[in-house]
């Protein structure tokens, strides 16, 4: 690796301030495990490190607001959101997808600030996220706004944040009847990335679904709601015709793209399996968990 500054700033502002907009080889580093991997590749050469290491608890805390959201501040460990029994009752399909993610020693130093900024397809956690409804609290010198998950992520390693801004919280809202499950089917062992993602989140009343969040991941250039395939959820009764009809309709509206862990062919056939999969098992019928 070539050689390069590292600054701690010691908040918020000052981090923010450290951050040359006009100048690509200088960024922020929260846990760098992506980042340290694309260094040593060479495919980035920093001349500045931002460290956010020393900017607060604020940025290290999970809590419930009084909203009934909960918030995790962005330089939450991973392994500290699988850990905690706040995530477990508010979201238990975090808990269940971490299990899986990667291995302990990535998620006890990745953070879910960065894994989000990174903008990697094959994360586990942003599908899940969408599916769940959650939302990023973003600083930068212009001020403080709010973007829904689905939104910060807008390409192949790409999103919506500027280069002078940071992600400082992420809040996932009161699920109330929503049933969530996250399905990842990798080429090689559990916790390798996925070749396909699928994150449904359904709400029911009497057998019929009431809301529908569906989400793949891993096998598209982001993580992507699946907007037709909800709509025909909406209203319908989960039966084999149903699940024919919205696996159907998931198969044809992603956009697939092929990659070392299968050919477009072959993930469109895993979405178009694990689709009807993930809904069937969202339902309260299927005795999957919240």
């Amino acid at each position: 690796m070539t050689p390069f500054d590292l600054v701690q700033p010691a908040s918020l502002k000052e981090a923010i301030a450290l951050i040359d907009p006009e100048d690509p080889d200088v960024r922020a580093i929260a846990g760098g495990t992506g980042l340290m991997l694309m260094m040593k590749a060479g495919v980035f050469r920093p001349t500045r490190l931002v460290s956010l290491r020393k900017l607060g608890d604020s940025f290290f805390r999970i809590a419930m607001a009084a909203s009934g959201d909960l918030t995790i501040g962005a330089m939450t460990p991973l392994s500290a959101i699988e850990q905690s029994s706040e995530v477990l009752r508010h979201a238990p399909v975090i808990v269940r997808t971490m299990t899986r993610l990667s291995n302990v020693r990535v998620r006890n130093v990745a953070t879910v600030g960065g894994a989000l900024a990174h903008g990697d397809p094959h994360m586990d956690l942003p599908p899940v996220l969408i599916a769940l409804g959650a939302s990023v609290a973003i600083a930068g010198a212009s001020g403080e706004r709010t973007m829904a998950v689905e939104d910060l992520l807008t390409g192949y390693y790409e999103t919506a944040l500027a280069r002078n801004e940071l992600i400082t919280e992420l809040r996932i809202p009161a699920q109330g009847t929503m049933r969530t499950v996250y399905f990842k089917i990798t080429a090689g062992s559990a916790d390798d990335w996925p070749a396909l993602g699928v994150a449904v989140a359904l709400a029911s009343q009497g057998g019929t679904v009431t809301s529908a969040r569906m989400v793949v991941s891993a096998a598209t250039a982001k993580a992507t709601r699946l907007i037709s395939a909800e709509q025909m959820l909406i209203g319908a009764n989960v039966n084999d015709k149903t699940l024919e009809i919205v696996a159907e309709a998931a198969a044809d509206e992603a956009d697939i793209i092929a990659d070392l862990r299968g050919s477009a062919s072959y993930k469109r056939e895993l979405l178009r399996v694990y689709a009807a999969r993930a809904v069937r098992a969202a339902m309260p019928t299927s005795g999957a968990p919240n």
